[in-house]
């Protein structure tokens, strides 16, 4: 089965774009290349990748990958910056029975310093 990656690009004006693929080093070219000049980073270069995480099963990339598009900036900032406890306080989930923590939690602890 191929791997699958979600990931985090720092875009110039300091946005964060989540992204999705099979091919991190493919991908992160085709952002630096502004394939398509109206695509949200190719207005936004220079990018720099500050996140990235492997998965095996593509269903549960794309999971997390909608998660992470959905939290606010201090979220994102605490996983990139690999702070699991930070990021639990910011979700509200001290509770390590809520399912996206059951299901992510070795994923996100693959990443926390």
């Amino acid at each position: 089965m191929q791997s699958s990656w979600v990931y985090i690009l720092k875009c110039s004006d300091e946005s964060y774009y989540t992204g999705l693929t099979n091919d991190l080093e493919r991908r992160i070219a085709e952002h630096r290349e502004a394939i398509d000049p109206r695509s949200y980073t190719a207005r936004r270069l220079p990018l720099k990748l500050v996140y990235a995480t492997e998965f095996q099963d593509i269903n549960d990339a794309q999971e997390f990958e909608w998660q992470v598009k959905k939290w606010n900036r201090a979220k994102k900032e605490a996983l990139i910056e690999g702070d699991l406890r930070k990021l639990r306080i910011l979700s509200n989930h001290n509770n390590t029975k809520n399912s996206f923590w059951v299901k992510f939690n070795s994923q996100l602890l693959k990443n926390d310093k």
